[in-house]
């Protein structure tokens, strides 16, 4: 009888042990399958999740989460760049979606390759252009400065499929815009504005930056940079004449130290004077000229 039941054991484990391994082949089929699907097919490339939203923002909008919530989203502008989300897409446009089931959801991709609604605000885009959110609702712009953004434009934003339109800036000034879709690749991730290569040392430029209050061109430093070393020669040849002639002063008539001292006073004071005409001349041209 222990036999029998040893015997039925073992049959059971290699029964439970084949379901296992047809189960594991199912899902490696699943996903080998999934991993075939090509980026193209019915734009099913994304993974979606639904949320709630107050101004239903169109397909392609660009949306950011609403403050202190996690289920309501807005259509995404400079003003909530920083939560950024996803892109609104239809219903079926996914590969994976998650939804509560609420029949007022939107569904929003979170990853994967979607049309996005874009426009030339800050310059034409084009394929490996970062893209983030612009001055109007739910629309992207290329990011030129560092910002949060929403992925990567995979073409360019053409002027065949592009639409003229105009939009007023908060300043109350019209300006002519081109509006149109591109493809991104959906990434969350903050973009870094690289510095611009030019002859100046970044150590120079950030000092120069911090003495301004401000970035400051190329040629403001220049000049400042020239008004400084031409300073520093004078203030080094003073210095040296200085002590050189108070040296030989003293070898020749050590009773003199008196007007020594004085001449060294006044020429200290001199050297004052010079530096600060040379630093208040260098604020002023970075100030001024940038």
């Amino acid at each position: 009888m222990t036999i029998k039941s040893g015997a039925k054991a073992s049959r059971n484990r290699q029964a439970g042990g084949y379901f296992d391994r047809r189960r594991a082949k199912i899902w490696l089929a699943a996903a080998f399958l999934a991993l075939l699907i090509p980026a193209t097919a019915s734009g099913l490339t994304s993974i979606s999740q639904g949320f709630l939203s107050k101004d239903n923002p169109p397909i392609g909008s660009i949306v950011s989460l609403q403050k202190d919530s996690s289920d309501y989203v807005s259509s995404a502008t400079l003003e909530n760049v920083n939560n950024l989300l996803g892109v609104v897409i239809g219903g079926g446009n996914s590969l994976l979606s998650l939804s509560s089931g609420q029949d007022n959801q939107i569904q929003v991709a979170t990853n994967g390759v979607v049309q996005v609604l874009v426009s030339n605000i800050n310059g034409g885009i084009y394929a490996g252009d970062s893209i983030t959110a612009s001055p109007i609702s739910g629309v992207g712009m290329k990011a030129t400065s560092n910002t949060r953004i929403i992925g990567t434009a995979q073409d360019n934003l053409k002027n065949g499929t592009a639409k003229e339109q105009s939009y007023t800036d908060k300043k109350g000034r019209k300006h002519s815009i081109m509006l149109g879709e591109v493809p991104v690749l959906v990434n969350l991730s903050y973009f870094y504005k690289q510095p611009d290569k030019t002859i100046i040392p970044a150590a120079v430029q950030n000092i120069a930056n911090a003495l301004a209050g401000k970035n400051v061109n190329s040629l403001p430093v220049i000049i400042s940079m020239a008004i400084f070393i031409v300073t520093l020669i004078i203030v080094v040849s003073i210095i040296y004449a200085m002590i050189h002639s108070s040296i030989i002063s003293v070898g020749r008539n050590p009773m003199s130290q008196a007007a020594i001292y004085r001449n060294l006073i006044q020429l200290s004071i001199l050297v004052a004077i010079i530096l600060g005409v040379a630093v208040l001349a260098i604020y002023m041209v970075l100030t001024k000229l940038s």
